[in-house]
C-alpha cells in the first residue's frame, strides 16, 4: 500500500474489520480444520488479507495462499503491453487453482478494486483481455459453478472504490463511509454478526422453500420498459443464503447477500428488458441497458454507455446470449435502502432483482451435484465461458409466477414480495 492508502485505511473501525474476517472464515466459507484456503485480493485489502489469514489459522486452516493484484501493474499492462499480449492470459495459474480445488482446498476472494479501472483504456484491448482471461479461467469456474468446493466473496473499502462512491468527498471521509457501508450491509455491524448471519439465513431460506413448493414454469416481469418471460429449467430448484457444497461444507458464497436465484431455461426467455442499475465489469461501466430476447438468446442489445464493451462480451461464446441465473430481491433490501450505488456487482446485485449473461450453476438443479453436464444442458441449462449479474429490478416492477397451467401467482408487486 502507499502512504496515502496507509492514511486512509486508519478510518476503518479495526473491530468491525476483525469482524468482518472472522465472519468470513466462520460464516462465509465454514472453514474446515486441516483445509487449505485460496485466498485473491487487491493488495490495497492487505489490511483484511491478514485479518482473514489470522482467523483461517485459528480454525485449523492447512495453508493460506494469498494471491494479490496491483492497479498500478494493471494499468501498465493496458498502457504499455504488447499487441499481442491482449489475446493472453495465466491459464497455469488458473489450472493450478482447479488442482488446488479438485485437492478440497477452499476459495475466498477480497473485492475492492476501483471499478471504473478500465473505463479510460482502449474498450478492443479490455474486451480481448477479458475473453482471454474468460477463456483461461474455465477449468477453475467450472469448481466454482458445479459448488465442488465452499467458495465466499467479501469486499474491503479501497480508496480508489471509495472515492467512485462518495465523489467530492476527502480520501478518509470516503473510505470511512464506504467501510461503515460495507459493514452494515454484511451484517458485521452488530455484536453477534454470526448469530445475525444465523436469522438472515433462516428468513432467506424462508423464501426459497416457498418457490420449491409452487414449482413454477415461469416468471413474468412487468415494469418500465420490461415485459420479460423467463422460463424456468427443468427441475430447476431456487437456493439463497447459507448452502452445502458437493464437499459437505456449509457456506454462505456471497457476503453480502440478499438473494433466492434459480437457473432459467435457456431457450425460453422471450420479451424485453431494460437495467434499473449500472453494471460495473472489469473497469467498465455500462448503463441503461437494454436487451430483447427470442427464444432465450438476445437478439438486440443496446446500451447509453459501454455498448462495445457489451457486444463484444456478448459475442464471448455460444451461451453468452443466454441466461444463467435469475434471482429475486426486495426492493427494500438493505443495500437498497441505503441508496448507495456501488459499482460493484456483489452489492449492487442485492440492492435488485437481476438476471445473469453466461453460465448456470449446477446447485440450481434438483440432485444437481449428480448430474453430467449433457443432463444439465437437456433440462435447459446453460454453458458459456462468463456468468455476469446486471440488475433489472426496482420499485416499479411486478413479478408474477407462471405455473404449468397457465395460472398465475403475484410473487412481487411495486418491488416487494406479494
Amino acid at each position: 500500500m502507499n502512504d496515502q492508502s496507509q492514511q486512509t485505511t486508519k478510518t476503518i473501525d479495526p473491530v468491525k474489520l476483525d469482524r468482518l474476517a472472522e465472519v468470513a472464515v466462520k460464516v462465509g466459507l465454514g472453514l474446515q480444520k486441516g483445509q487449505d484456503l485460496l485466498l485473491t485480493a487487491p493488495a490495497a485489502a492487505l489490511p483484511l488479507v491478514r485479518l482473514i489469514a489470522k482467523h483461517a489459522y485459528k480454525a485449523g486452516a492447512g495453508i493460506v495462499t494469498p494471491i494479490l493484484s496491483d492497479e498500478e501493474i494493471t494499468l501498465n499492462r493496458f498502457r504499455n503491453g504488447a499487441e499481442e499480449s491482449f489475446d493472453r492470459a495465466p491459464s497455469w495459474l488458473y489450472e493450478g487453482m482447479a488442482k488446488a480445488f479438485s485437492a478440497n482446498t477452499a476459495r475466498l476472494a477480497i473485492v475492492g478494486d476501483n471499478p471504473m479501472l478500465l473505463s479510460g483504456e482502449d474498450p478492443e484491448k479490455v474486451a480481448r483481455a477479458n475473453k482471454a482471461n474468460s477463456i483461461a479461467y474455465q477449468p477453475a469456474l467450472e469448481k466454482i459453478a458445479g459448488f465442488d468446493i465452499n467458495w465466499n466473496i467479501v469486499a474491503f473499502p479501497g480508496l480508489s472504490w471509495a472515492k467512485q462512491v462518495f465523489v467530492g468527498e476527502p480520501d478518509d471521509v470516503a473510505v470511512h463511509k464506504l467501510a461503515e457501508a460495507i459493514f452494515a450491509a454484511s451484517r458485521v455491524d452488530v455484536a453477534d454478526p454470526v448469530a445475525a448471519w444465523d436469522a438472515h439465513n433462516e428468513a432467506l431460506h424462508a423464501r426459497m422453500n416457498w418457490l420449491n413448493d409452487e414449482r413454477f414454469a415461469a416468471l413474468h416481469f412487468t415494469g418500465p420498459g420490461t415485459d420479460l418471460t423467463v422460463g424456468l429449467a427443468d427441475g430447476h430448484l431456487w437456493q439463497g443464503g447459507a448452502s452445502t457444497a458437493k464437499n459437505g461444507v456449509i457456506c454462505n458464497p456471497n457476503i453480502p447477500t440478499e438473494e433466492v436465484f434459480t437457473t432459467p431455461h435457456a431457450l425460453k426467455v422471450e420479451g424485453h428488458v431494460v437495467s434499473t442499475k449500472p453494471l460495473s465489469y472489469q473497469g467498465t461501466l455500462i448503463d441503461e441497458i437494454a436487451v430483447r430476447f427470442e427464444g432465450g438468446r438476445i437478439v438486440e442489445a443496446k446500451a447509453s454507455r459501454g455498448e462495445n464493451v457489451l457486444n463484444r462480451v456478448l459475442d464471448t461464446d455460444e451461451g453468452a446470449r443466454c441466461l444463467g441465473e435469475v434471482a429475486l430481491v426486495p426492493h427494500s433490501s438493505p443495500i437498497s435502502s441505503s441508496g448507495i450505488l456501488y459499482y460493484n456487482t456483489l452489492f449492487d446485485e442485492n440492492a435488485s432483482c437481476h438476471i445473469a449473461l453466461g453460465q448456470c450453476y449446477s446447485k440450481c438443479f434438483v440432485d444437481g451435484g449428480s448430474l453430467s453436464p449433457e443432463q444439465i444442458a437437456a433440462q435447459g441449462g446453460n454453458k458459456s465461458l462468463i456468468h455476469i449479474d446486471w440488475m433489472i429490478g426496482s420499485g416499479e416492477v411486478d413479478i408474477d409466477g407462471v405455473r404449468p397451467d397457465g395460472s398465475r401467482v403475484p410473487v412481487f408487486r411495486k418491488g416487494e414480495w406479494a
